[in-house]
């Protein structure tokens, strides 16, 4: 297991680098999106119609804000189940999204689909979401206001601690651990 310092949007040459189980401080730009924001990404993509940002190589974070307080940039902004947006995440890879950060494993056909469009998926820490606010140093709602804590935000990171949990080669941090569990 490496530890990496990483600039979002990452690079596919060092998504490929990545392996499940590597620890990343992730500094740069990054999407919220949750499902209802999933929904319309996936419906504009299928109309053909612009999307709210180019998603090529992009970070989506399943995340759902709390309201900032005062002199705060965000609330807490801890990451939501992932597998809620595992029926429209295949046609985001093929889009060309390029990572993914949330809590949770993953279907097999989106572990299929990372594989297939080498993209990356990293887990943070859940319950943290206080901790995680600190370290984003700016937040803007981009798109569908009218979804509240389900719009898209643009959020600029310093040191975001992710940790890779599926990489470009079909590694599955979850399926590793249960094995060296067993195994015991």
């Amino acid at each position: 297991m490496a530890i990496w310092n990483i600039v979002s949007p990452v690079d596919e040459k060092i998504r490929k680098k990545l392996c499940a189980g590597d620890s990343i401080s992730l500094s740069g730009v990054i999407y919220t999106a949750r499902d209802a924001a999933h929904k319309l990404l996936v419906e504009a993509l299928a109309a053909g119609t612009p999307l709210p940002f180019e998603l090529r190589g992009q970070t989506i974070y399943y995340m759902g804000p709390t309201p900032a307080r005062p002199g705060q940039v965000i609330g807490s902004c801890g990451p939501t189940t992932s597998s809620r947006m595992d029926a429209f995440t295949p046609a985001l890879l093929a889009a060309g999204l390029g990572a993914m950060i949330g809590k949770g494993e993953r279907s097999a056909e989106v572990r299929e689909a990372l594989k297939k469009h080498h993209a990356s998926y990293f887990v943070t820490y859940g319950g943290a979401g206080a901790l995680l606010a600190t370290t984003v140093r700016k937040a803007e709602t981009i798109a569908f206001p009218e979804l509240g804590a389900e719009a898209i935000m643009r959020l600029e990171v310093e040191d975001f601690p992710v940790i890779v949990a599926n990489d470009t080669r079909g590694g599955d941090l979850f399926e590793e651990q249960i094995a060296k569990y067993r195994r015991r």
